[in-house]
């Protein structure tokens, strides 16, 4: 397991800079299974530093599949993952010699009514495409990134919240939703606050 300080969603990509030792002799491990597609889990940290250890951590997190790794030297890696599904966090087990934990997939039910469903996610990517503008105007997020909606349900609820600049807490919001229906309405209520901060801000 990483914990970090933020919350990885599935379909995100997530780069880091591995160099603290434990996280590096995880690295190793991971690549030494000798598998295709060598994984770890991603939790938030809810307190606590993410050097260093002493955190509490998240019981929902994401699985990241490592997609590209580089060696700078001895002592760093380069690495690109990406998020590919949620999972529940059972038990975390002692630091030995890096986090560890039980844990089983938590997937997502599909919505009842897929027709309904889409109507509803379209208009709410609406939304996400104008306060993404908005965000970029106001520095918020780099101008130039393209929103790509899958026609997996689930998947597309978790691509229209990486467009928007939420922080860690609504983000672990939305992933812990208990299915896309839910998501969607907690996602709505949490654009309006973000909508409503934004607006005050460029005025």
């Amino acid at each position: 397991m990483f914990p970090l300080g933020s919350v990885l969603l599935p379909g995100e990509i997530l780069p880091l800079h591995v160099f603290e030792p434990r996280y590096r002799q995880m690295v190793i491990d991971l690549l030494a299974d000798d598998v295709d597609e060598p994984e770890f889990g991603v939790a938030l940290i809810q307190r606590g530093h993410e050097v260093g250890g002493g955190d509490e951590r998240s019981d929902l997190a994401t699985v990241a599949r490592i997609i590209n790794i580089e060696a700078f030297d001895e002592h760093r890696y380069g690495v690109v993952a990406l998020g590919t599904r949620r999972i529940r966090v059972l038990a975390w087990l002692p630091d030995d010699p890096y986090p560890l934990a039980d844990t089983e997939d938590d997937v997502d039910p599909p919505p009842d009514d897929v027709g309904r469903f889409h109507v509803h996610l379209a208009a709410t990517e609406s939304r996400v495409r104008q306060v993404h503008s908005m965000a970029v105007e106001l520095g918020d997020l780099p101008a130039g990134l393209e929103l790509e909606i899958s026609d997996d349900p689930v998947l597309a609820t978790y691509q229209l919240i990486s467009f928007v600049p939420f922080g860690p807490a609504d983000r672990y919001r939305l992933l812990a939703a208990s299915d896309p229906w839910n998501r969607l309405e907690v996602f709505d209520a949490a654009l309006d606050d973000l909508e409503a901060t934004l607006k005050f801000r460029s005025a």
